[in-house]
């Protein structure tokens, strides 16, 4: 039984709640992973403990983060699972961030896709017709340009598209609800909530995908996301508009922040003074959970066609992706400061 190790070591989470803050509102894509994996690590962690799901929604991720480094126990009672967003602030240098990944233990990295899709009244059958969007205003429903809204805002500036943005939202389930509403014609979410929410609005006719993110092989290319085989990346978006790959320092950009929001898009950490035997607990647990024939199953529909990693795996694909060179940093904040008014470092 994958539960003995643990229980010769002393750790036993009975009777003792396990807590998973994620620093976004319900619903998002982060919430949907959240909470597909909690009752999962419930059932694998020694004792069986009640791992609830906790949102701390607020400045685009950082809130609940900073909370976290500030409040965290290190008994393994408390969990952080991070986005994108949670990173872009970081790599950005954001003065609302008092938290530093190197501070953290990575138990586990989700690698996740993600898709934008418009509202069907703009009159779009397929993203075949892309070229009709030239002509028309886009209106996107933001977390702020430090969240792993950065992606579809580089994106969209790559491929010309005319685009306003109404910032403040909390999660991208806000951005979901604004299109329900009709408030705003261009939205993405991430694979999760793609498919959980987004997929029944394009098979009711009400909305259009466009493009995912994509995914990158070992050789560094961009390849088409496995979980939507039928839907462009942004490269071919952009051939299909001009005639040529993409190129310049606002693709350049968008490459660093999809990768690294991608990627390693959702993280499971401990505080780093996390004792390691409770660390190897957890490890244990989420291997189990890994095996287990109720994950097997619903992974794949829920989660997408992604391959999770653990333990060092996953350590090691974060630190790669928690460093940024510093003229791709220069270009976004600068960026960001002319168009956006925004100065996020000093």
């Amino acid at each position: 039984m994958p539960l003995r190790p643990a229980l010769a070591q002393g750790v036993d989470f009975t009777g003792k709640p396990i807590d998973l803050a994620i620093p976004f509102s319900e619903g998002g894509g982060s919430d949907v992973w959240a909470r597909f994996h909690a009752p999962l690590l419930s059932r694998h962690l020694p004792g069986q403990p009640e791992v609830t799901v906790r949102n701390d929604p607020g400045s685009g991720g950082t809130r609940g983060s900073n909370a976290f480094a500030d409040q965290a126990s290190s008994d393994g009672r408390s969990v952080l699972g991070t986005s994108g967003s949670s990173l872009f602030a970081y790599l950005l240098g954001d003065f609302r961030v008092r938290y530093d990944f190197s501070d953290w233990t990575v138990l586990m990295a989700s690698p996740t896709g993600g898709v934008v899709y418009v509202s069907s009244d703009l009159g779009l059958t397929s993203w075949r017709d892309i070229a009709d969007l030239r002509d028309k205003t886009l209106v996107f429903a933001s977390q702020g340009v430090t969240s792993l809204d950065l992606v579809p805002m580089l994106a969209f500036r790559v491929l010309g598209f005319d685009t306003q943005y109404v910032f403040g939202y909390t999660g991208r389930h806000d951005g979901l609800e604004a299109m329900r509403h009709r408030e705003v014609n261009i939205d993405y979410q991430t694979t999760s909530a793609y498919l959980r929410n987004v997929a029944p609005m394009v098979a009711a006719g009400e909305a259009v995908p466009l493009m995912s993110w994509g995914v990158v092989d070992a050789e560094g290319r961009v390849q088409r996301d496995p979980t939507f085989p039928d839907l462009p990346t942004l490269e071919e978006l952009y051939e299909q508009l001009y005639g040529k790959p993409p190129s310049g320092p606002e693709y350049d950009a968008y490459r660093v922040f999809s990768s690294a929001g991608f990627a390693a898009q959702k993280l499971l950490v401990l505080p780093g003074d996390t004792p390691p035997e409770i660390r190897e607990t957890w490890l244990e647990a989420i291997r189990a959970l890994r095996r287990d024939p109720d994950y097997l199953a619903r992974a794949p529909e829920i989660l997408g066609a992604y391959r999770t990693l653990v333990g060092d795996e996953a350590e090691k694909l974060a630190r790669s992706v928690t460093e940024i060179d510093p003229e791709t940093r220069r270009f976004v904040l600068q960026w960001l400061a002319d168009e956006y008014s925004i100065r996020l470092a000093e």
